[in-house]
């Protein structure tokens, strides 16, 4: 694709953002594209809200993002799709099945990457364990220590994954536990420290690994405006670096583009969370030079 037509096209679908330092300037005429889709808090919300529902008519289902995945992954056959976490509890499909529906319906999804969320532990550490066999994909949190859990070696802290000679390093981060969930719950799972995690994960992916794309998928929130104290996706951004994209959960916050944030080097990185229940899906598409310089936009898209 010509460089005056690409851009045109880009710059007209949303702001451009210049990830790395690196501005639009420096692209040259060999561009691949890798498409991030995401969703977060989907809370067993397996049907559509009806036609009554006061604030979410016809909105949302499992069915209607297959539709639209679908679609999508046609556009761009080098996409890939994330969960940020509280994939169980708020329907009585859950109560019944206990998430047996809900790694199914991911999984013929082909969902590629999930983390793990407070409410996942609903049925306790051994009934998040019992639904593993129903996933398909893979689960990452790097600060979770699951080493004297029935969960340990089932989690990995990070995947590498790999499109059109891009290499893409995706981790995980959890909310702290205690206070939220009952210690009976997720048993002897301990919690590190979100900050030291990422330093440790992003110089492995960076230095170690060599990916050219790292994303974080946190269910750690937003942003927390009564407790400034309160580590979250937005703090996380700006106190570590080489991290491209944080895909949040937890706080259920509806944003209709990621947020733009400086990390502690100055650069560029995207924080993005797509709200709750399926009602939304995030959509953040890479651009990458042939020097893989990246620039990147995004929206959230109504299901």
């Amino acid at each position: 694709m010509e460089r005056r037509q690409f851009l045109q096209q880009t710059v007209a679908a949303s702001a451009l953002v210049g990830l790395g330092g690196m501005g639009l300037s420096s692209f040259k005429s060999s561009i691949k594209k890798i498409t991030v889709l995401h969703t977060n808090d989907v809370h067993s919300h397996i049907d559509a809200f009806g036609p009554e529902d006061g604030r979410n008519p016809n909105q949302g289902g499992v069915a209607r993002r297959a539709s639209l995945i679908s679609s999508i992954r046609k556009e761009n056959p080098n996409t890939l799709l994330l969960d940020a976490g509280d994939i169980f509890q708020g329907t009585p499909y859950f109560n019944y099945y206990g998430g047996e529906l809900e790694f199914k319906l991911m999984s013929m999804l082909k969902y590629d990457v999930a983390t793990i969320g407070n409410h996942d532990f609903d049925n306790g550490i051994n009934g998040l364990f019992a639904q593993l066999p129903h996933a398909k994909f893979d689960f990452v949190s790097a600060n979770y220590d699951f080493s004297n859990t029935v969960m340990d070696t089932h989690v990995k802290p990070y995947r590498i994954i790999n499109k059109d000679g891009i290499k893409i390093g995706i981790f995980g981060l959890g909310i702290e536990l205690n206070g939220l969930v009952d210690k009976n719950m997720y048993k002897e799972t301990v919690y590190l420290d979100p900050v030291e995690t990422t330093q440790d994960m992003t110089r492995i992916l960076k230095e170690d690994e060599h990916c050219d794309l790292i994303i974080c998928l946190s269910h750690l929130g937003y942003d927390y405006r009564n407790v400034p104290d309160r580590i979250n996706d937005l703090k996380l951004a700006e106190n570590t670096k080489n991290i491209d994209l944080i895909i949040g959960g937890h706080t259920h916050t509806f944003l209709k583009k990621p947020t733009v944030v400086k990390n502690s080097e100055g650069k560029n990185l995207l924080v993005n969370q797509v709200g709750c229940y399926g009602i939304n899906l995030g959509k953040i598409d890479f651009y990458f030079d042939a020097d893989k310089n990246k620039s990147a936009n995004g929206t959230s898209i109504v299901v």
